[in-house]
């Protein structure tokens, strides 16, 4: 393993209190020589976070003590590591012209960043999907099963690959099948896997990259990186780019889910 390029940090608001120094440190450690911080922008301005404790995205006067701090940091560890400034941006059905506007504003800062799709859109209602099993649930008998949440995440993934989101919108899809994390509790009755493969034939054609998420093999309720293996090798088929996330919110988490990775994905 020599990248990690899905990685939060101290602004997470639902992560750890572990420092930028701890992250990076343990990288060094792990012989990882190109790390991404990836931390959850702001929610756009009038999204209201369904989640209990709405800290699904940071705090928006703290973007740039976020941006200023890895700064300094990238020039102490340059012959170390090197050390890229990204954010993980949330598509959200209906809020697209505020994420352009977002992402117009901070665009020059980024070295690179990951559109990720958290909430799905039941009429004038959003959903956190991934928030707990209980909340999942909760949102299955809300919109009228775990089919229908499986439907609407990949319908809202499409549409996330097709917005016009800029010139800075991210450039690689966030773990596709996120869905799938209490799949050991909560199964969908239909099979989605020819829905998924023509979202991998739409990120192709667009030029895009894959977040190849390990967090998944980890989950007890889903067991599977994001995306599984199946999925890897069609998307290495198309010639789509694959980079290595362990998605993680505590430096220790760092690389966590590699080895259930295809080692296929990593060969040059």
């Amino acid at each position: 393993m020599k990248i990690d390029s899905h990685v939060h940090s101290p602004y997470c608001p639902h992560g750890s209190s572990d420092s930028f120094e701890d992250y990076i440190e343990r990288a060094i450690t792990l012989g990882i020589e190109d790390l991404t911080f990836t931390e959850h922008a702001p929610l756009p301005e009038g999204f209201i976070d369904p989640t209990p404790d709405r800290d699904s995205g940071m705090e928006r006067g703290h973007l740039l003590d976020y941006f200023r701090e890895l700064a300094l940091l990238k020039e102490r560890y340059k012959e170390k590591i090197r050390i890229k400034t990204g954010l993980e941006v949330d598509y959200i059905e209906g809020f697209e012209a505020e994420t352009k506007k977002f992402l117009n504003k901070v665009g020059k800062y980024l070295d690179d960043s990951i559109l990720s799709v958290h909430f799905i859109r039941d009429e004038n209602e959003w959903h956190c999907i991934d928030f707990s099993d209980e909340m999942f649930n909760s949102i299955a008998k809300r919109v009228g099963s775990v089919d229908a949440v499986y439907s609407s995440y990949y319908d809202t993934l499409e549409k996330s690959i097709a917005a016009d989101l800029g010139n800075f919108k991210p450039k690689r899809i966030g773990h596709i099948t996120l869905v799938h994390k209490f799949q050991q509790r909560f199964s969908p009755k239909e099979n989605y896997d020819q829905k998924l493969y023509s979202i991998l034939d739409k990120i192709s054609r667009q030029g895009y990259e894959l977040d190849y998420n390990g967090a998944g093999a980890i989950k007890p309720l889903c067991l599977e990186p994001y995306p599984p293996e199946r999925f890897v090798k069609y998307a290495l088929q198309l010639g789509i780019p694959l980079r290595f996330g362990s998605d993680a919110h505590q430096a220790k988490d760092l690389g966590q889910g590699f080895n259930s990775c295809l080692a296929e994905a990593f060969s040059k």
